[in-house]
């Protein structure tokens, strides 16, 4: 039998406590285990270029060409297991150690590895605590300078079976930091701190109507009181997109604090019946469990907007926070006094944030329909804007020059109507970037951060802008901002961020994102493209190629010059840096 000696980095895998778990229930186990591996766990190891050497019942060993590629495909796979056991009962869940080493291993003829660097590994593996890595000091010297972990030093450590002592090196995942870490090589990692004493996340509130189909309300309540409370400065407040990714979930507030990095968390319920409604809320400190106030409020639905006040009015007393009388007009809810105009509002709103087409088409149909009824609701023309801008972008309207057209126009509208509302700021930001309008769409979006310092879409599209305005180092700024106001952020945040990065020559760190998108969201053509790019310039032009097939792969129509054309850059020649890079691999 012929076997080829050489140095490996070996992550080793295993589930906690498997026994327990299988002898509870074993079929249920193994099908969670099953489906861990398709939908998590392997497609992470083959962006990181992974290769699994054997599966156990429980457990893996998979070899990978670098540490680094090991590490970040670990802090991925504990990552992605904090949010799959959310809400899940602790003596439920499937939580992994996981070991790494770099160390001589032997291949043997059918691709086996043997050796101290596969024995190391998995001993590793066991004595790394629940969701924690344990590494090797030969594997954390060869990340400590690439990558910006924050480790403890478990010091010379004697691993069974192994006959000299091991310095170990553990790293516990699952907080914000880390998965900043994982998402760029020049990420700051800190230890958890305690959150910000004036911070706060806002849970969707419960639908207590008995009717599925009431959800859009409640929903609607708890998304005009985050509107509300980002708009004051003093107050750290986590965005809808991760708020919401909780709906449904019988999590603790500890948990939840803990996962978003807050210190309050506000929860509560609502049961609309007839034209009354009943809204209960209460503001819990995350850090110990124990409410701060909590409060009943009956009324008749006339009355909604006033106990939308209240509780924010309320949150404001209870954080003893001193508000000049700018900011107590700042927080007031836009509304409307039509309460049809408000109901379509809601429910446009609603579709608008799930980014299809057809919902797109939906939540056209009901803005319109709010602002029929209510020419002056300031908020509807804003999010009707967006909805014309987003049939312009993704191609969704038959004519898209039109669609621009009337996306300026409602965006111009709920200026006009309202000019201290951040939504509608942010709305013409977004449409005049799109126009080429480059000065006047970082004055709308910096006017909607002025507005509402805790608007993460704010944040977002000024990093956006500035980037196509060419101050990409700037719009990192901007991105970090956002990422920590919306630590659950949507994926297309990691390719904006990858945009910056490239554009900036840094095509190493690029690479990371892009990555990593692409574990979210493997359908998508422009990030491939783009890491197509990136190995290019980087000259892995074998890398470069097979992203380049799998872009048509996912999109058979796709167009380099219709790219060039529709994406707003201030200085038309930035887009040949990306053509510069397909060309250096050959693809162009």
């Amino acid at each position: 039998m012929s076997e080829n000696r050489k140095l490996a980095a070996i992550l080793a895998a295993d589930v906690v406590g498997y026994s327990r778990l299988a002898s509870a229930d074993e079929d249920r186990t193994l099908a969670r285990l099953r489906a861990l591996r398709s939908d998590l766990i392997d497609p992470i190891i083959a962006v990181h270029n992974g290769r699994v050497i054997k599966r156990t019942g429980d457990g893996a060993l998979v070899e990978f060409r670098s540490v680094v590629d090991a590490v970040r495909c670990a802090i991925e796979v504990q990552n992605g297991m904090v949010e799959r056991n959310a809400g899940v009962p602790q003596d439920r869940r499937i939580e992994f150690r996981i070991g790494i080493h770099l160390g001589d291993v032997v291949e043997e003829s059918d691709g086996d590895l043997m050796g101290d660097g596969v024995n190391i590994a998995s001993r590793l593996e066991g004595v790394a605590a629940p969701g924690a890595i344990c590494l090797s000091e030969d594997a954390y010297r060869q990340v400590r300078a690439r990558l910006d972990l924050s480790v403890s030093d478990l010091g010379s450590t004697q691993l069974k079976n192994i006959a000299e002592p091991i310095r170990v090196y553990s790293l516990q995942v699952g907080s914000v930091g880390t998965k900043a870490a994982a998402t760029s090589e020049t990420a700051t990692s800190r230890p958890a701190a305690p959150p910000p004493k004036l911070s706060i996340a806002v849970l969707p509130f419960a639908n207590m109507s008995g009717d599925a189909e009431q959800d859009y309300f409640a929903d609607g309540i708890s998304e005009d009181i985050i509107t509300a409370l980002s708009k004051l400065s003093q107050l750290f407040v986590i965005a809808r997109n991760s708020s919401f990714t909780f709906k449904g979930q019988n999590v603790h507030v500890q948990e939840v604090g803990t996962k978003l990095g807050v210190r309050h968390v506000l929860e509560g319920s609502v049961r609309k019946s007839g034209n009354k409604v009943r809204i209960t809320a209460q503001l819990i400190d995350a850090t110990t469990g124990g409410h701060v106030w909590a409060e009943r409020f009956d009324r008749d639905l006339t009355d909604i907007f006033a106990v939308q006040d209240d509780v924010t009015q309320q949150i404001v007393d209870a954080l003893a926070l001193n508000l000049t009388e700018r900011d107590q007009q700042r927080i007031a809810t836009e509304h409307t006094d039509n309460l049809e105009a408000y109901d379509c509002f809601l429910r446009g709103r609603e579709q608008l944030w799930r980014f299809k087409r057809e919902q797109n088409t939906q939540s056209r149909e009901l803005l319109e329909r709010a602002i029929e009824l209510d020419p002056k609701f300031a908020s509807a023309y804003a999010i009707l804007a967006i909805a014309h801008g987003l049939d312009y972008i993704n191609r969704w309207s038959r004519s898209p020059s039109t669609s621009i057209e009337q996306a300026e126009k409602f965006a111009t509208r709920a200026v006009a109507l309202d000019d201290r509302n951040p939504y509608a700021h942010w709305a013409l930001g977004i449409i005049s970037l799109h126009l080429r309008r480059h000065d006047i769409a970082i004055r709308e979006a910096e006017r909607s951060i002025s507005l509402a310092p805790n608007l993460a879409e704010g944040h977002e599209s000024l990093g956006n802008i500035l980037h196509y305005s060419g101050r990409s180092e700037e719009a990192l700024g901007c991105f970090d901002r956002a990422i920590a106001l919306n630590p659950y952020y949507p994926d297309m945040f990691l390719h904006f961020q990858a945009q910056a990065m490239f554009q900036l020559g840094k095509y190493e760190e690029a690479v990371v994102p892009l990555k990593r998108r692409l574990v979210r969201n493997p359908d998508t053509d422009v990030s491939r493209v783009l890491l197509a790019a990136s190995y290019g310039h980087l000259g892995r032009f074998a890398e470069a190629r097979e992203q380049w097939q799998e872009v048509f792969r996912v999109n058979p129509d796709y167009s380099l010059e219709y790219r060039r054309k529709v994406l707003p850059y201030k200085n038309p020649d930035d887009f040949d840096l990306v053509v510069d890079g397909l060309r250096r691999a050959g693809l162009v």
